[in-house]
């Protein structure tokens, strides 16, 4: 996520941190650095030259220039200053009866998917959402919509079929709706390979008829300034009330999360950061501006963990590691733990530093072989490591496609782990003798 544009930051206040003085010339050097990479990362020229202007005005003050810690200072400027660009604080929905949410975007944006995330999202928080079916003109999308909320458990409502007029079905799925136990109405409408003027005025007719309390405008992040354009049109027609971001995980620049704020006056509400249906996030404009600037996301992170890891399941794990009795189906439960947070080298970027290891990379690769040869020992192999010779080894390495010799490191380093962790639990014993013994 936003890796060249972090990446190129990070490079320009390392320069200006290891400078025991800074001048205005410093300064402009920098910014026109800062600029330069914005520029790159896809973000609007204006909104680019705007930010500069702002931070420079700032970041060349006194206050700062005599500052025992310039480049600080400056670092903290520019975190502030990209968090006010990305909208300050989180922008939370207006949820007052009766509850509607009109999804709209262009084809491929996300929108059904974004409209079942977010139902997802809803049911999280102890709503109780419905999904309705505005799209009749993509091939597949009613029945799409339709899996999506038998997979989360959400009622959806299907147009019947062949049906053309989406005002009739809007009105057909009110009264619907007052048969449901629902709370939240979230309507997917249709969308077109790019703005025309008939999308729009149906989509305008429709928000007219259900006087909708949030429109949602669903785009691509990684189409970069051409998400501003259709942000900015849609908004001219239909006052979209927030923004929901998609494929940001995939998004190396981060243009369109950069600009949109800035041109449309309205907030990034949520972010898509993965394919799955869990993978969709309240949009955190301070935290996101850490994590540019390589100063991590802990509070995610935690955040992500706790809905992620049962905590009856992480207590007993650390009981048997302070006890020395770690196996090996305690490290596929561990594998199984990680994988539930998301792709481990988005985890690592939210820890503070990581942003700045650029030759730092997780195999992936290597990480599926590992998991590959835990799931080849039996359930009795993986709770006695002691039981895995020569035969056995052999016969792991055939069942999961590796060598014998990468099963033989696996076991070694397994070994070594767990030596560690006994000798750690003795320690800690000699160190409780040792305080019982002094406190006589």
């Amino acid at each position: 996520m936003f890796s060249l544009l972090s990446d190129k930051l990070q490079d320009v206040f390392k320069n200006l941190r290891g400078q025991g003085k800074i001048s205005e010339t410093n300064v402009q050097d920098a910014m026109r650095e800062v600029r330069m990479a914005l520029l790159e990362a896809d973000v609007e020229f204006s909104v680019a030259k705007a930010f500069i202007a702002r931070v420079r005005e700032k970041a060349l003050g006194e206050e700062v220039l005599r500052s025992v810690t310039p480049g600080q200072q400056i670092v903290k400027i520019f975190h502030d200053e990209l968090t006010a660009l990305l909208g300050g604080q989180e922008a939370p929905l207006d949820l007052a009866a009766p509850g509607r949410i009109l999804v709209v975007g262009l084809n491929g944006a996300g929108k059904t998917t974004s409209s079942a995330k977010l139902a997802n999202w809803l049911k999280k928080q102890g709503r109780h959402p419905l999904l309705i079916a505005c799209d009749l003109y993509r091939p597949a999308a009613i029945e799409q919509l339709a899996t999506l909320g038998k997979q989360i458990g959400v009622p959806v409502y299907r147009p019947e079929p062949g049906e053309t007029d989406v005002l009739k079905v809007a009105r057909e799925a009110l009264e619907w709706a007052k048969g449901q136990a629902g709370n939240v109405q979230i309507f997917d409408t249709a969308g077109r390979q790019e703005v025309d003027e008939a999308l729009l005025e149906e989509v305008r007719r429709l928000k007219e008829l259900l006087q909708p309390q949030e429109t949602l405008l669903v785009v691509d992040s990684a189409t970069g300034q051409q998400a501003v354009s259709v942000a900015k049109r849609f908004h001219e027609v239909l006052e979209v009330s927030g923004i929901i971001l998609t494929k940001l995980d995939g998004d190396a620049r981060g243009g369109a999360a950069l600009s949109m704020r800035e041109v449309t006056q309205r907030p990034i509400k949520f972010a898509g950061v993965g394919e799955k249906l869990d993978q969709f996030e309240t949009f955190h404009p301070d935290r996101l501006a850490g994590r540019i600037l390589g100063m991590g996301d802990i509070v995610s992170l935690v955040e992500r963990a706790a809905e992620a890891i049962d905590e009856a399941d992480a207590k007993r794990m650390e009981e048997r590691f302070r006890r020395a009795e770690f196996d090996f189906n305690d490290f596929l439960e561990q594998f199984k733990m990680m994988r539930r947070l998301g792709p481990l080298e988005n985890i690592l970027a939210m820890l503070p530093g990581m942003g700045n290891m650029k030759d730092f990379s997780v195999d992936e690769k290597q990480l599926k072989r590992t998991e590959a040869i835990v799931l080849s020992m039996t359930r009795e192999e993986r709770g006695n490591p002691d039981l895995l010779n020569a035969r056995r080894r052999q016969r792991i390495a055939r069942g999961s496609g590796v060598s014998v010799t990468d099963v033989n490191d696996l076991v070694q380093r397994f070994g070594m782990m767990r030596k560690m962790m006994k000798n750690m639990g003795q320690f800690k014993k000699l160190l409780g003798k040792a305080q019982r013994q002094r406190g006589r």
